[in-house]
């Protein structure tokens, strides 16, 4: 399941097609196209059998005109600083679409977590830490789970901080574990937001999920949860993947059997009929989630894809190449910069709860991302409609705006 490539000229040739909606001048749109830094680092790491090895570790913080910046830290292998800045500048977007006093951010390790020992791994995120301790915070960038990255990784970053600094900081990581100031729904947002969006994109159409055929691509945290809402909302989930393969059944998955078998086997092979990757992603079905990584739709396979609606649950996941190629060909493609708001909204909501010290019930937290995500959606389709353009150029103008509004308040440093 490795994806294909991105790049930053694909990034400028999307939002140059949502310039023409925007109130941008050539200022604002100088600080957008150029990251406010990367910083890259050699790390070196003594592994269990007694040597030292270095790993190459990046962190990317691409705007900071409306607060604090906030992005994942991802251990991938082939991570690289392009890829940081890219993923950055899509987090900027993200953050002003959902109206959050946050910048984007990203960064990680080149490196498959896959080949370390817990020790090794623990060991590698404490030293990556280490080295950008200064530069991280509650009030300047903010880390978050990411590719190969999760909760129990955020609380060694979380440690490492505070016995660096000689404080008690909880608020520079999100998606920690509950009881070191995590918040709930912290690994639910995204998917059940990616769902819930889908399913009013869907209305707005004309169109329902009622026993509509779906395919998740991607069966982590976030296609999990997206899976389950669908089925919720009365979709039929007739086929997922991970990074060992897919398994598909006709008549729709059983969700909890599936989770229970993937959980006992460490796939989803073997479960229903087994398929490949590459056939998950062609089957004729009305909605593709996209809940792995970026570039699972590209030029290489999009002339393949059958699906009525792809949905970005994850960044990137459709390719601007790919893009240009389906639109043509009638697929709506629902962008990462409204389907996956829910992972945005919920990190945010942790960051303001760990400030004040005062955390929320359950409840509270899914009707504050829900209320949050539902208005975003609102604004974004709005402008759709209002200038007769696709979610994704609506989505670039609304955030485009915002930040040139913070921007230009700012002004020009000295």
């Amino acid at each position: 399941m490795r994806a294909s490539g991105l790049n930053w000229q694909g990034l400028m040739e999307q939002l140059q097609q949502a310039l023409p909606h925007c109130d941008i001048t050539a200022q604002s749109l100088a600080y957008f196209k150029y990251p406010k830094r990367t910083v890259s680092m050699n790390l070196p790491v003594q592994m269990d059998d007694g040597s030292v090895r270095v790993f190459k570790g990046f962190r990317t913080v691409h705007s900071t005109a409306r607060g604090p910046s906030m992005g994942g830290m991802r251990l991938k292998e082939g991570l690289n600083a392009h890829e940081c800045e890219v993923l950055a500048a899509i987090m900027t977007l993200k953050a002003a679409v959902a109206d959050l006093p946050l910048g984007g951010a990203k960064g990680g390790v080149d490196v498959d977590p896959a080949t370390l020992s817990p020790h090794e791994t623990e060991g590698l995120v404490r030293r990556y830490t280490s080295e950008i301790v200064e530069l991280i915070g509650p009030r300047k960038d903010i880390l978050a789970p990411d590719v190969g990255s999760d909760a129990q990784m955020m609380a060694w970053i979380m440690d490492t901080y505070n016995q660096n600094t000689d404080t008690t900081v909880n608020g520079m990581v999100v998606g920690k574990p509950l009881p070191l100031g995590g918040s709930y729904a912290s690994k639910d947002a995204r998917g059940r937001s990616a769902a819930l969006v889908t399913a009013r994109v869907l209305k707005e159409a004309g169109r329902s999920l009622n026993r509509a055929p779906c395919a998740v691509y991607g069966f982590g945290d976030v296609g999990r949860k997206a899976a389950q809402t669908l089925a919720a909302e009365g979709a039929m989930v007739i086929a997922v993947s991970d990074q060992s393969g897919a398994t598909f059944a006709s008549g729709g998955l059983d969700l909890e059997a599936l989770s229970q078998h993937r959980e006992l086997f460490g796939t989803v092979q073997g479960f229903a009929t087994d398929i490949t990757v590459e056939e998950l992603l062609e089957l004729d079905v009305d909605v593709l989630m996209l809940a792995y990584d970026y570039g699972a739709i590209n030029a290489s396979n999009a002339h393949a894809v059958r699906a009525n609606y792809l949905v970005e649950a994850t960044n990137r996941a459709v390719l601007p190449e790919a893009e240009r190629f389906l639109k043509e060909r009638g697929v709506t493609v629902l962008p990462d910069l409204v389907a996956s708001l829910g992972g945005a909204v919920v990190n945010y909501l942790e960051w303001v709860q760990d400030a004040s010290n005062f955390f929320w019930t359950e409840e509270e937290i899914e009707e504050a991302i829900d209320e949050r995500v539902n208005a975003a959606v609102d604004t974004v389709m709005e402008f759709m409609r209002t200038r007769d353009i696709d979610l994704r150029t609506a989505a670039y103008a609304v955030a485009l705006n915002r930040l040139h509004g913070a921007t230009v308040m700012r002004g020009v440093y000295p």
